[in-house]
């Protein structure tokens, strides 16, 4: 399985990253969404992204919906935020092709909540 973490705080990518490679993910890393479009052209299909809505929410919006374009439907995209998004933003995240979301901070034990809603397995 591979991922994907984008975000711009160094603290929570390297959280983010270590919860995710327990759980048996291949775990790619960028700083903002130009980033992550390199990453993801070389890397091939990611089955999960987790994108910062905070570095810009339009930026975080048009990677998604490219991402979508790009044909990456079978990909899991989940929104992190530093704070909940009123109903607009979430219904402008979900029409770009947000599939979930993510409160900071949150634990692992949510983290699994989401992967395991969306099918993934691993072992500890």
């Amino acid at each position: 399985m591979k991922a994907l973490v984008i975000e711009s705080s160094n603290a929570m990518k390297s959280v983010l990253c270590r919860i995710l490679r327990k759980r048996g993910f291949e775990v790619a890393e960028a700083d903002d969404s130009s980033q992550a479009l390199e990453i993801l052209h070389g890397m091939g299909k990611a089955d999960l992204v987790l994108v910062d809505w905070a570095q810009s929410e339009i930026d975080s919006l048009e990677f998604i919906a490219q991402l979508r374009l790009e044909s990456c439907n079978h990909t899991m995209v989940i929104m992190l935020a530093a704070v909940e998004p009123g109903m607009r933003r979430l219904q402008r995240a979900f029409i770009a092709g947000a599939d979930d979301y993510l409160i900071k901070p949150f634990t692992s034990l949510q983290i699994d909540e989401k992967l395991v809603e969306a099918g993934f397995t691993w072992h500890l």
